[in-house]
């Protein structure tokens, strides 16, 4: 089968998933419907704005429909009147009743940013990164009822390095997704996809990333703070309160220092140093209310921080 005769239906919403239609797309698949989340509200003026996917979407002239869910009749009657062979899932944000998984005659495939069963859920780059694994990846897998417990198909892994956000190795798994989708959905119509069930040892769960864990606990060890920095960059971004002004703390790192946790021990061009439970982070870029992200030495400038001042770790 060709790859313009394979119809791929696709369902995806943030960056992430953009990334996964626009190589399916670049490869000649034929893609005859986009399912993504209804337009949000967003930026300063919360003007309803399309999704990533969407806009991908309309570019290249492809149907979209957006379903608030997908259990009714109503709601999958665009999905069953495409008449699917296979629906690539991405970053969705819906959960597929066993009708959806059932409509297409290859099933639904699911690309999912880590090396499964490690890191089932929403949050799975976040949490690796907090977590300090040493590498994560893409895993391709045939979906089912549960979350993210279906069989494998095609795995690929990265390395995290020390200085990775979430938004850098977003990046570059997004990359490394788009091109395994592509890969699966042309091995797909022959047979070439061997599916192999997720072991039972070594799951964990990438729980959703709230607001509420942006407050930096700084009786944590250092090491562990300067991966949360990472881990909350771009989202929620790690915060620590002074004088009761919410500082948004977007680079850091371990170093040595001892002190009440929460004080502050040095504040110079070098970055902000903060006495941990063990160590000490030394913050290096940082914002505050109203302002952009700067180096230490430009934020000192216009908030600046005394030695003996003390972050909250509540806001």
């Amino acid at each position: 089968m060709s790859a313009a005769a394979l119809r791929v239906a696709f369902a995806g919403t943030p960056e992430f998933a953009a990334a996964a239609l626009d190589a399916i797309l670049d490869a000649g698949f034929s893609v005859p419907l986009v399912l993504t989340q209804p337009d949000r509200p967003a930026g300063r003026g919360m003007k309803l704005t399309a999704s990533p996917v969407k806009q991908v979407a309309l570019t290249h002239g492809i149907p979209v429909d957006q379903p608030e869910k997908l259990r009714t009749d109503e709601q999958r009657a665009a999905l069953v009147t495409c008449a699917p062979d296979v629906l690539v899932v991405a970053a969705y944000g819906l959960i597929l009743p066993r009708a959806v998984l059932e409509l297409p005659r290859f099933g639904c495939l699911n690309i999912h940013a880590s090396l499964l069963p490690r890191w089932r859920g929403a949050a799975p780059i976040h949490r690796a990164i907090e977590a300090g694994d040493a590498e994560t990846g893409i895993t391709i897998m045939q979906m089912d009822e549960g979350l993210d417990t279906g069989p494998m198909l095609m795995k690929g892994a990265v390395p995290i390095a020390d200085d990775d956000t979430t938004a850098t190795l977003h990046d570059r798994l997004a990359t490394l997704g788009a091109g395994m989708i592509v890969e699966a959905l042309r091995r797909l119509p022959k047979g070439e996809l061997t599916p192999i069930p997720q072991p039972d040892n070594g799951v964990t769960y990438a729980a959703k990333i709230g607001k509420a864990e942006a407050a930096l606990a700084w009786q944590r060890p250092a090491i562990e703070l300067a991966r949360a920095v990472r881990a909350f960059n771009p989202f929620p971004g790690a915060v620590g309160m002074l004088r009761e002004v919410p500082v948004k703390m977007w680079s850091a790192e371990p170093v040595s220092g001892r002190g009440e946790p929460g004080t502050v021990l040095a504040a110079d061009d070098s970055g902000v140093v903060v006495a941990c439970g063990e160590q000490a982070l030394r913050v290096t870029e940082l914002q505050k209310p109203g302002s952009r992200r700067m180096p230490a030495g430009e934020f000192l400038r216009g908030f600046p921080v005394t030695p003996g001042e003390r972050f909250d770790s509540s806001f």
